[in-house]
């Protein structure tokens, strides 16, 4: 019983180490050290649908800029993200706010995203456990449970991935009462310099009052390669890149 017992323990290891991996190579492929991006925000309720263009440069996974160039009325408003900190520069009214924590889980633009969605972009590999649940040629789904004190909103997180191109296929989200919130799919995957990267991928809620909701985010143009001059992740970059 022993020993039966100790190759079950060393199997679970084995399998926890290999979902880790996993993770790791794609959060890897995913990021890189700058991304400059174009792409446009297709938010479909039962208002109707509305299109926004967005262009945004990032470094690392801890700051990123955010400028609309779409509709009209949106035009000019910019986001600065620096760790857990948010603010938005409106040029109608020529002012800049910090997001409030009160407000983080707000809509982001009308969205399915929320404000604490474009802030906290946290690491899969460094904030939650994973467990290897199935594995089939390329195809492996993992379950992610947040590591203790992690700083995260999900109870756990279903992921299915495809090994050979290390990029998620799907993502069902639980609250902490395991009840399942959303679903984020990807599709289209590229290639972009060293990097292998869906260009679509779409957010439904999975709430019964949001059915037919989705937010689909469609990437016009990716750039890994070229490194972004610092003073687009300072405050004065919001109304200074604003126009």
């Amino acid at each position: 019983m022993k020993q039966l017992l100790s190759i079950l323990l060393l199997t679970l290891s084995l399998h926890s180490s290999e979902a880790q991996s996993i993770i790791k190579k794609v959060e890897k492929n995913l990021r890189g050290d700058y991304m400059y991006a174009t792409m446009k925000m297709i938010v479909t309720s039962n208002r109707g649908q509305r299109t926004v263009k967005i262009e945004s440069w990032s470094k690392g996974d801890n700051k990123s800029f955010i400028k609309i160039l779409y509709p009209k009325k949106d035009k000019g408003i910019t986001f600065l993200k620096i760790d857990n900190q948010m603010w938005q520069y409106i040029p109608k009214i020529e002012r800049t706010i910090k997001i409030p924590a009160s407000m983080m889980l707000q809509s982001w633009m009308g969205s399915d995203f929320t404000n604490d969605d474009m802030v906290k972009e946290s690491s899969l590999d460094d904030d939650y456990r994973a467990k290897l649940l199935s594995k089939k040629g390329n195809s492996a789904t993992l379950e992610l449970i947040p590591k203790d004190n992690a700083a995260v909103v999900w109870g756990k997180i279903i992921i299915d991935i495809d090994l050979k191109n290390h990029v998620p296929v799907k993502e069902i989200f639980y609250d902490d009462m395991m009840k399942k919130v959303r679903q984020m799919t990807f599709s289209k995957v590229e290639q972009h310099g060293s990097h292998r990267i869906p260009m679509i991928m779409e957010l439904k809620p999975l709430d019964a009052k949001k059915r037919g909701n989705s937010t689909k985010i469609i990437f016009e143009k990716i750039n890994y390669d070229k490194k972004i001059d610092s003073s687009y992740f300072t405050k004065n970059a919001l109304r200074r890149y604003s126009i």
